[in-house]
C-alpha cells in the first residue's frame, strides 16, 4: 500500500481536496497515539467537513482532523 498523502505539503483545504477523490473507497488508517502505541483502522472514507473527515469502520464511525494528517499523527494508505 502507498501513503496517499506522503509527498504533499498542504493545508486543510488541500487535504480536503485530496481526500475527496477517495470518498467511498476502502483505506487503512494508522493512528499514532505516542509511546509506540499505534491503532489501525480499516474503513471507508464517508464524509468530509471543514476541519474533520469521517471514516466508517466495522464498529461505527471514526472522525479524524486534517491537522492530524498535516502533523503525520495519522497516515492513510490506499
Amino acid at each position: 500500500m502507498l501513503d496517499i498523502l506522503d509527498k504533499v505539503v498542504c493545508d486543510n483545504k488541500t487535504m480536503r481536496t485530496i481526500l475527496s477523490k477517495y470518498i467511498g473507497q476502502k483505506v487503512l488508517i494508522e493512528y499514532n497515539l505516542g509511546r509506540n502505541k499505534i491503532e489501525k483502522y480499516e474503513g471507508i472514507i464517508d464524509k468530509l467537513y471543514n476541519a474533520v473527515f469521517l471514516v466508517k469502520v466495522s464498529n461505527g464511525t471514526k472522525s479524524f482532523s486534517y491537522s492530524d494528517l498535516i502533523t503525520k499523527t495519522i497516515k492513510i494508505y490506499k
